[in-house]
């Protein structure tokens, strides 16, 4: 993601800073994305976009040339998110279940986890089937290496949890990806959507745990 991570970090493509208006209108464009494909999904349009981020789409293209490029950039942005988190999970000293608990939650909070790249929701699913569900307009399917990055964190806390007996057997870093990125049918009142999201998170998490303790 090399080539579109120079707008984010402020400069323009010929190394120069960006002005104070263009940085401000480059966050309100980054801010606006991730509500916007958190909610509608990657398929989203860019007008979309552009119409909550208060600015013309002509915009947003100046600083990422197509709707891929700005995908690429947020469903990266949000793996090293979760991957930084993931590691923070590792290194708390709660007790596995509570390490992983917190993870999935802080992770899922506000549709975060709807951002994430599709290969992730399914690691270690075989080929065959995983084809048939990642194909989503816009989003890179090649593996990078902050995906692997993070499924590997995941991977061990997964296996971590599972050690101490506080997991299922049968669990894997997929599933735990599906619950990050599951919600409900969304609804108007974001009261009733949180406690809907949230309500549908410990059902899920439940359904996680050795003996659904």
């Amino acid at each position: 993601m090399s080539g579109e991570a120079e707008p984010a970090r402020g400069v323009r493509e010929d190394g120069g800073p960006l002005r104070v208006d263009a940085q401000r209108n480059l966050r309100h464009v980054l801010s606006a994305a991730r509500d916007v494909f958190g909610e509608l999904g990657y398929g989203a349009p860019m007008e979309e976009v552009a119409r909550r981020a208060r600015v013309g789409v002509g915009t947003v293209y100046r600083r990422f040339p197509n709707k891929e490029a700005l995908v690429r950039y947020i469903a990266a942005e949000e793996t090293e998110r979760l991957t930084a988190r993931a590691r923070e999970a590792l290194a708390a000293a709660d007790e596995p279940w509570s390490a992983l608990e917190e993870f999935v939650q802080h992770s899922a909070a506000g549709g975060a986890g709807r951002l994430l790249p599709p290969e992730l929701l399914s690691a270690g699913v075989p080929e065959a089937v995983a084809a048939g569900g990642a194909d989503v307009v816009g989003v890179p399917q090649q593996r990078g290496a902050g995906t692997s990055e993070l499924l590997s964190a995941v991977g061990q806390l997964v296996e971590r949890t599972r050690a101490a007996g506080q997991l299922r057997a049968d669990v894997t870093v997929a599933d735990l990806m599906l619950v990050i990125a599951a919600s409900p049918p969304r609804v108007a009142d974001p009261v009733r959507q949180s406690a809907a999201e949230e309500r549908l998170l410990r059902i899920l998490l439940r359904g996680l745990r050795a003996n659904g303790r």
